[in-house]
């Protein structure tokens, strides 16, 4: 597939990828750290996995509050991570620490008009800290990760990958892959830290070949094969991630799994607040279900 890519819109996407590519290893979690959290026991006073999930979970219904764009979301988790990875922060400032980086997310890649002022987001997060709080813990962040807000993400990868299959099937057959349900799979990783120790390109390249193996599409296969060699992509890699996010599906489908809560977010917004919000942002999205699939 990729070698006979004739189409200029196939070629942009190729040169994209490539970029991606060779950018993938910079702005990237240092995997040692997030051991280190995997590791760490539940005392109150060190943070761990479990802490770090819930906080990314809130981040996702914030996400979803707002009607944030998937990318948005994607480097929030990314600027946390690499940010936990390197310091040794505390429970009780981690809520500041994952507003900041969202905030910081959110103003690189929303329009202006859709950013939240910094109060009002304070508001509805239910946090206690100041504005002042949320802007010094911002510095601190951009600080620890060298002022590089902008970085290769999952979602990224994801967004190529699925346009480089899309682009060089047959128009009848493009339906075969929903993208809406790959972006509610990647978001369901992100809210487990092992997926942030994988490569962005394996992980979304993870994704799309188990989504494809679901849905038994054989005729994308071969397309497959050619984007995992064309990205240097090792197969025991692949399939050593593939079985991890199709365990995090399972888990996430069933009951047992805590989801974002997008309502515990809409109550706190009194009318006369939501008079106040900007319209562009006061809009409540339906919890992130991974849509079912097209038999």
């Amino acid at each position: 597939m990729i070698e006979v890519l004739t189409t200029t819109d196939s070629q942009k996407l190729l040169h994209q990828l490539n970029t991606l590519l060779e950018q993938e290893s910079r702005c990237q979690p240092k995997v040692c750290g997030l051991r280190l959290i995997e590791s760490a026991h539940d005392n109150g006073l060190r943070m761990t996995a479990r802490l770090r999930d819930f906080e990314v979970k809130d981040l996702l219904s914030l996400t979803q509050f707002f009607g944030f764009d998937t990318e948005t979301f994607s480097l929030a988790v990314n600027l946390l991570d690499r940010f936990l990875s390197k310091m040794k922060v505390q429970p009780k400032h981690l809520g500041c620490v994952g507003l900041s980086c969202f905030y910081l997310a959110v103003k690189s890649i929303e329009e202006e008009r859709n950013v939240p002022l910094a109060t009002d987001l304070i508001r509805i997060s239910q946090y206690r800290f100041t504005v002042s709080d949320l802007m010094r813990m911002e510095k601190i962040v951009l600080e620890k990760v060298c002022w590089k807000v902008k970085a290769t993400t999952a979602f990224q990868f994801l967004q190529l990958y699925y346009s480089l299959i899309q682009e060089n099937l047959p128009f009848e057959r493009r339906n075969n892959l929903n993208f809406e349900r790959l972006e509610a799979q990647l978001k369901a990783c992100h809210c487990r830290i092992i997926f942030s120790k994988a490569k962005p390109s394996v992980l979304a390249l993870s994704i799309i070949a188990l989504e494809i193996q679901a849905q038994q599409c054989v005729e994308l296969t071969e397309g497959i094969e050619c984007l995992q060699k064309h990205s240097k992509i090792n197969g025991r890699d692949l399939t050593f991630w593939q079985e991890l996010v199709s365990k995090c599906l399972t888990e996430y489908s069933s009951n047992k799994c805590s989801k974002p809560n997008v309502q515990k977010l809409k109550w706190i917004v009194s009318g006369r607040t939501a008079r106040q919000l900007k319209h562009s942002y006061y809009r409540i999205a339906h919890l992130p279900t991974i849509p079912e699939m097209v038999p």
